[in-house]
This record gives C-alpha cells, sequence and structure tokens, in this order.
C-alpha cells in the first residue's frame, strides 16, 4: 500500500506544469514576508490593527506614546540607578571613615592624625562624588600624603560646597602645591586654608599655590604657620594678599621673616581692611620690623587680636610703634609675652592702653625687665574690659604686687590672672584675696611658684569659703 502511495505521488508531481512551479515560489515568498512582519511587530510593536486605523487614530500618535512611556521608563532606571549608587557611594564612605576609628559626618570629614597613605589619598578621592554635602575636611598630620595631592585634587569637583580646608602636617610638595592651587576654582566658597607645619611650602614654593588665589575671594583665613618661608615666598604671599579682600585671619607664626621679608609683606596689609588677626609669633621681628608694622596699623583698623609674643629681638622698639597702635581702637587682644619689653616699652604701654577701650585680654609674661614699672600700668587697666591678664615670671616688686591688688575691686570682668612665678606674690596674696569682691568673676587664679606659704594658703580657703 505505501508504494502505492508513494507511486502516486510521483505521478502527480511529474504532471505539475511550469505555472505552478512558479506560483509555488511566489507563495513561499509571501509567507516569508508574513512571518518576518509578525516577528517585527512582536519585538517593536509597531504593526497596528484594522480597528484601529479604521477608528482615525493616527500612527504617529501612538509612536510618541510609546516613547513617552519608554522615556518615563528609563528615566525611571536611571534615577532608581543613581539613587542605588548613593546609598552605596555613601556606605562605601562609611567603612573607610570607621576603620579608621573616626566618626562618619556627610558634611564633616575629620581624617587628622589617621595615618592616610597615597593609596588611602586615591581611595579617598574616589568617594567625594558622594560627598556633595561637605563643607570641612580636615585631613592633618598624615605626612605620608606628601607627593600625592593630586589624586585627591583631581575630584574637588565633587565638593564644591566646602568652606574649610585643613592639610597641616602632611609634608606638601610643589607639586602638592601646584595641584591644590589649580583646584581652587572647584571650591569658589572656601574660606579656611591651614596649610601650617609644612616646611615644603617654603623654599619658594609657595607661588605655586598663590598664582591662583586670584579664584578665592571669598578666603577668610590663611595659616601658614611655621612652613620656613623664605624672602621669595613673601613676594609670592604680599602679591596674593592684594587679592584677598575678605582676609580676617592671616597666621604667619614660626617663620623667621628678615626686615625685606616683612617689608614685602607689611606692604600689602593695606589691601586686607577686613583682618580681625594677625600672628606674628617667632617671626624674628626686630625694632625695625615694628616700626614698619607701625606705620601699618593705620590700615588695620578693625584689627582685634595683635600675637607678636616671643620675638626677643623686638625689646625697646615698641615706641616707634606706638603711634600706630593708637589706631587700633577695636583691639580686643594683645599678646606680648617673652618678648624683652624694657621699661622704655612698659611706658608706651602705659600710654596706649587706656585708648584701647575695647581690650579684655593682655599677656606681658616672662618679660622680667618690666616687673618694677608695672606700678604704673594697673591703674590705666580700670576703665578696660580686662577678662585676662598674664603676667607670669614679670619680677613683679612687692609695689607693683601692692598696685595689682588695689584695682581688683576695678576689674570687675577679670575670669583668669596669672601671677605664676613671681616671688614677691608670697607673704602678700592676703592683700588680693581681701581686695576680691563676693560677686567677682574670677574663674582662674594662677600662683605656681609664688613661694606661698601657710598664711597665704590659709587666706585663700578663707576667701574661697566667702566665695560659695
Amino acid at each position: 500500500m505505501d508504494s502505492a502511495v508513494q507511486q502516486k505521488g510521483r505521478e502527480t508531481s511529474q504532471k505539475r506544469s511550469p505555472l505552478d512551479l512558479i506560483m509555488n515560489q511566489f507563495r513561499r515568498k509571501t509567507s516569508f514576508t508574513e512571518k518576518k512582519n509578525t516577528s517585527v511587530g512582536r519585538l517593536f510593536r509597531t504593526s497596528e490593527s484594522k480597528d484601529k486605523k479604521s477608528a482615525g487614530i493616527p500612527e504617529a500618535k501612538e509612536t510618541e506614546s510609546g516613547e513617552e512611556k519608554d522615556g518615563m521608563k528609563i528615566g525611571a532606571e536611571s534615577s532608581d540607578d543613581s539613587e542605588i549608587s548613593s546609598v552605596v557611594g555613601w556606605g562605601r564612605v562609611k567603612q573607610f571613615v570607621q576603620k579608621l576609628g573616626k566618626t562618619p559626618h556627610s558634611q564633616s570629614l575629620s581624617l587628622s592624625h589617621c595615618d592616610l597613605t597615597a593609596t588611602d589619598a586615591v581611595e579617598l578621592g574616589t568617594m567625594l562624588p558622594f560627598l556633595n554635602q561637605l563643607e570641612v575636611m580636615d585631613l592633618s598630620w598624615n605626612d605620608l600624603l606628601g607627593g600625592s595631592l593630586n589624586a585627591l585634587s583631581v575630584h574637588m569637583q565633587h565638593v564644591g560646597k566646602l568652606k574649610v580646608l585643613k592639610l597641616s602636617g602632611c609634608r606638601l610638595t610643589a607639586q602638592d602645591l601646584g595641584a591644590l592651587g589649580e583646584t581652587l576654582d572647584c571650591v569658589p566658597l572656601l574660606e579656611t586654608l591651614d596649610l601650617s607645619w609644612n616646611a615644603g611650602i617654603g623654599a619658594g614654593n609657595l607661588h605655586f599655590l598663590t598664582d591662583h588665589l586670584h579664584s578665592t575671594g571669598t578666603l577668610r583665613e590663611l595659616h601658614l604657620l611655621d612652613c620656613q618661608l623664605s624672602e621669595t615666598d613673601s613676594v609670592a604671599l604680599a602679591e596674593a594678599l592684594l587679592l584677598l579682600p575678605c582676609l580676617e585671619v592671616l597666621d604667619l607664626s614660626n617663620n623667621k621673616l628678615q626686615v625685606s621679608a616683612f617689608e614685602n609683606i607689611g606692604s600689602s596689609l593695606s589691601s586686607t581692611p577686613q583682618l580681625k588677626t594677625l600672628k606674628m609669633s617667632r617671626c624674628g621681628l626686630n625694632q625695625e620690623s615694628l616700626a614698619i608694622l607701625g606705620e601699618k596699623m593705620k590700615f588695620l583698623v578693625g584689627l582685634e587680636r595683635l600675637d607678636l609674643s616671643c620675638n626677643k629681638e623686638c625689646g625697646g622698639g615698641f615706641a616707634a610703634m606706638a603711634s600706630g597702635l593708637f589706631f587700633l581702637t577695636h583691639l580686643k587682644c594683645l599678646d606680648l609675652h617673652m618678648c624683652c619689653l624694657t621699661k622704655e616699652d612698659a611706658q608706651t604701654l602705659v600710654q596706649v592702653i587706656p585708648d584701647l577701650s575695647e581690650l579684655s585680654e593682655l599677656d606681658l609674661s616672662c618679660n622680667k625687665s618690666i616687673g618694677t614699672v608695672l606700678g604704673s600700668l594697673f591703674p590705666v587697666l580700670t576703665c578696660s574690659k580686662m577678662k585676662t591678664l598674664h603676667l607670669s615670671s614679670c619680677s613683679l616688686s612687692p609695689e607693683a604686687c601692692q598696685a595689682l591688688a588695689s584695682i581688683m575691686p576695678s576689674l570687675s570682668q577679670l575670669q583668669s590672672l596669672s601671677v605664676s612665678w613671681n616671688k614677691s606674690v608670697g607673704e602678700n596674696l592676703q592683700q588680693f584675696v581681701e581686695c576680691l569682691q563676693r560677686e567677682c568673676k574670677l574663674e582662674e587664679l594662677k600662683l605656681s611658684s609664688c613661694d606661698l606659704n601657710t598664711n597665704d594658703l590659709l587666706h585663700l580657703r578663707t576667701y574661697q569659703r566667702r566665695s560659695r
């Protein structure tokens, strides 16, 4: 039977005309086209039913609607991806900070004394995109960061809200200063820059940073403590000060400045009218330096804190500076400890202090040559708002001690008094105690190495009981 069927099929095939063959080929092409359109329709859904066409729904509108839906889906997916990335990134930040024993905070990154390495700098840089709310970054005292600051600075555009940057004690190099300078445009809100204790900033390298300081009109504090600044650096700093009209704090302490270097810096102080704090402790200032500074005081009428301490060569030079001190009517703190002040300097202070009506802190400690003339200084303090008075190791004479005791009732705002290392205070403490009023605001009284005897201690104990 099977053989009969096969025989019949062969006969039928042999009976087909050439026209049948042509029609079969046409049918195959049509079938293939329909299948292809169906497959494409399944993937892109571009075909429409005859019902929709007859209903008058434009093809273009459906296409636009589809694109909108797809766009919404893509936007939602992008938003979700961004949120996920942010969460994952903040997780990395937390893990990195906690590993160093610190507490993570979105606005403050404090990693001082963490032994950070160049590898850490690279890793930290990649995390800055997840710290876009950061306002304070403190990486101080990580001396292994030196030479690798570029790995961090290239990502600084992500922390545009940064206001405080501290890199003291990081062994910064000239290359680091250049990298830091180039990123200043990325942090337009920067107010405080602390680069103290970086010897590499000196030796003529400061200009790598200051060449870019024109971009930071908001800078209010510049700390360059112990940076071994040279005369070349003083020129670079002087040029930078001309572009920092909002500067309020300038700390140049522990930089041995020659007279010529100090003159360079002083020439630009007139461009910083808003300066409130000037610190030049241990700068090697001498009498000539004080004369230069005195001439510039008329441009710093808003100065509130002046620290010239530990400049042992400036003794005897305050008379030349006196004319400038009269302009500092807003001065609140004057630190002259360990300046080898002479009797003439003390007399200059007697003339100037009455005009410093806002003065509340005065430190004359470790000036042993003025002990006998301080008695004439104390009476002019009664009209001041004195809160802190330090007179340690001034070789106070018995007469000076008595003069100080007599004005104690007038120093109603006094909170801290230090007369340590003055032997004459011993056996005379009763005078201080008896002059202290019950409503006295004194919170701190330093009496180290004053040769106090038993009676002095008893008087002190009596005052303590009375003041309770």
